[in-house]
């Protein structure tokens, strides 16, 4: 009994240490505590960055990537400057090493400071401040850098990269792997809390931006479990604008056939449902458009009205079926 309050007591001391430590070492920026992998794709030139920490939104903070420049994971005593204006020097033309030194000789704290870079032609670099929190370090390896402090050992940052190297995929599945697998080496020694995953491809983001992926797990108790989640829902709603993008091309049963795809890997999102019974009805399939928006309706009831202005159902607004659908009174219903 005594043997477990000593052992409670140790760990307690050990966490208030931890959390006091920015005011002991003269700092007020807080601990961005974490594991992380910077790494290029060479068959596509994406560029990626993963990272988790027990640390609230760690991922707003740690990764920068720019389509066809770099990547930059900056983290422990983070300098949250170290991401935009690495990326400019790499877009200078600065290699990934001479930007490390660029700027750490700059910061009179670099010895509190964890970064990675890697640039266009897949050079890393990476440094690790000497008083950075142990367990602290890196390991690199072709167009990757995986980095990490606060760790259980230098395993976590092994396991990563072994991850990496062989984990078959896209640059997103490598790195999620990643952090799979120094999570299961132990990964941050205070545990888990948040999580994120950038991918830059060049006018492959939301309104030509190179943002492809983009995805942010701020606070949960599984953060890669839940970024995993994010990504399939992520590749599942590309998958709706590809289908949307085929019917703008006048494609109907090939955005016919890829909506059903999708259904069958989500077949309890309402929207899904009601995006197939709008190509359905375009297309003459007033049947099956009906069944399958009496679906969606059932999933999600907000699609009653959202139908009724909806021209893509212009050919069933005469249809008994379909106005009871409409009616208030009538319908599926939750």
């Amino acid at each position: 009994m005594r043997a477990q309050f000593r052992r409670g007591l140790v760990g307690a001391i050990a966490g208030l240490l931890i959390l006091s430590l920015p005011r002991a070492l003269g700092g007020g920026a807080p601990i961005v505590a974490t594991f992380s992998i910077v790494a290029r794709d060479p068959e596509t030139g994406d560029f990626g960055v993963a990272v988790q920490s027990k640390f609230f939104n760690a991922a707003a903070i740690v990764p920068w990537a720019k389509a066809g420049v770099g990547a930059i994971a900056t983290q422990a005593f983070a300098n949250y400057s170290y991401g935009p204006e690495g990326l400019r020097l790499l877009e200078q033309g600065l290699t990934a090493s001479e930007v490390v030194r660029r700027l750490t000789e700059a910061d009179p704290d670099r010895e509190r400071r964890q970064l990675a870079v890697i640039d266009a032609k897949g050079n890393v670099a990476h440094f690790t401040g000497s008083q950075c929190i142990p367990w602290a370090g890196a390991v690199a390896g072709p167009n990757y850098s995986a980095q990490g402090n606060i760790l259980v050992g230098e395993q976590v940052v092994r396991a990563m990269a072994r991850a990496f190297e062989t984990t078959k995929g896209d640059l997103a599945d490598r790195l999620v792997a990643a952090l799979v697998a120094g999570q299961e080496a132990g990964g941050d020694a205070r545990g888990q809390q948040s999580a994120g995953l950038l991918v830059v491809r060049q006018g492959a983001g939301f309104g030509g931006s190179d943002r492809y992926i983009d995805l942010r797990v701020d606070d949960h108790p599984e953060p890669i479990r839940e970024l995993q989640r994010l990504l399939r829902r992520y590749r599942l709603t590309l998958q709706l604008y590809r289908a949307m993008a085929l019917e703008s091309e006048g494609k109907l049963d090939e955005a016919i056939a890829l909506v059903r795809q999708v259904l069958e890997q989500d077949p309890q999102d309402g929207e899904k449902h009601y995006r197939l019974a709008g190509l359905l009805a375009k297309s003459g399939k007033a049947a099956e458009a009906l069944q399958i928006l009496e679906r969606a309706i059932t999933l999600n009831p907000h699609f009653r009205l959202l139908a009724a202005n909806n021209p893509s159902f212009e050919r069933l607004k005469a249809d008994p079926k379909f106005q009871r659908l409409l009616s208030e009174k009538g319908g599926a219903r939750l």
